[in-house]
């Protein structure tokens, strides 16, 4: 692994978006190699910083790296979603001042061909942890041409899904992304910027680490948590996130949530969790893009959660 990581998108955008808190504690749920860890806590000083990560190799980096704030620093291996609960429990809604997810595959998981992330692996693994049981040689070599056909539809938003679907079952068993790339190039689509082989990555790498799922449950967790005045910042890299995303925030600025077609409002009328600070999607500016081209596919929302 290279001993110099690369620097995490929209890194100017994340510390402007934290940088009135003063103190308290901000979560970075998906801490991956630290780079924004990092960045928040030379920025904020007195502030005390909850990461997680289900990566057990970003883990093992990035304790090294935040070594130099460890009295401020406290290191959670796994899922988000299954233990952002028990972070806000035990810390307390009142001290917990931010909250960070940055959605998706690093660009050093994506570096690294024995993950087998990118098209260009020589493995089909795609778990983000590596102890996880389903992986994308199984999503590739054993699921049913109709649960493929759904990934490609809802995850990659494929046209000719079924196509697709075919060809890869009539094909396996795979044993290498590249593999499996060649195998479909001729019915993915060309002439964007992305490799023809993206979309077809991003739904099997989807569907291996349930990401919608784990998006979902993390602002059904954040919507619940009752904070009493907490940054919430989402980075997002495809449109189905995004949307997400930008659904859940307008739900949650509404003060009425009787059903629409209801006679009369018969709640309190009082229900809105706060406002969204970025009424479109924050997207890296020309200098981040041309450092880092991968950075044009991100997009951070940003709520002031405030009862």
């Amino acid at each position: 692994m290279q001993d110099i990581p690369h620097i995490p998108v929209l890194y100017k955008e994340v510390i402007d978006s934290f940088k009135d808190i003063k103190e308290g504690i901000i979560i970075d749920c998906t801490m991956g190699y630290g780079g924004h860890s990092s960045m928040l806590l030379e920025a904020n000083p007195h502030i005390k910083l909850i990461a997680i990560d289900q990566d057990q190799t970003a883990i093992d980096f990035s304790t090294k790296r935040l070594q130099p704030y460890a009295d401020r620093v406290v290191i959670k291996r796994g899922r988000f979603s299954n233990i952002i609960d028990e972070i806000i429990s035990e810390y307390g809604t009142s001290n917990i001042r931010g909250i960070l997810a940055d959605i998706g595959v690093s660009s050093l998981q994506l570096d690294q061909r024995d993950r087998g992330f990118s098209y260009e692996s020589d493995t089909l693994d795609m778990r983000m942890d590596k102890s996880a049981a389903l992986s994308a040689k199984e999503v590739v070599n054993e699921y049913s041409k109709e649960e493929l056909e759904r990934i490609l539809l809802e995850y990659g938003e494929l046209r000719n899904y079924k196509k697709i679907a075919s060809a890869i079952v009539s094909s396996r068993p795979f044993v290498s992304a590249k593999e499996l790339s060649d195998a479909t190039k001729h019915l993915l689509p060309h002439g964007k910027k992305i490799h023809p082989a993206t979309l077809l990555m991003q739904a099997i790498r989807i569907e291996v680490n349930d990401e919608l799922g784990e998006l979902k449950s993390l602002l059904k967790s954040i919507e619940y948590a009752n904070f009493s005045d907490a940054i919430i910042a989402i980075i997002s890299f495809h449109s189905l996130e995004d949307r997400i995303v930008k659904h859940t925030y307008s739900k949650w600025t509404k003060n009425c949530i009787c059903l629409d077609d209801a006679f009369r409002c018969t709640c309190s009328r009082d229900n809105s969790l706060g406002k969204v600070l970025s009424k479109k999607p924050i997207t890296a500016c020309e200098d981040e893009l041309k450092a880092n081209p991968r950075s044009r596919s991100a997009k951070m929302r940003v709520f002031h959660y405030a009862r």
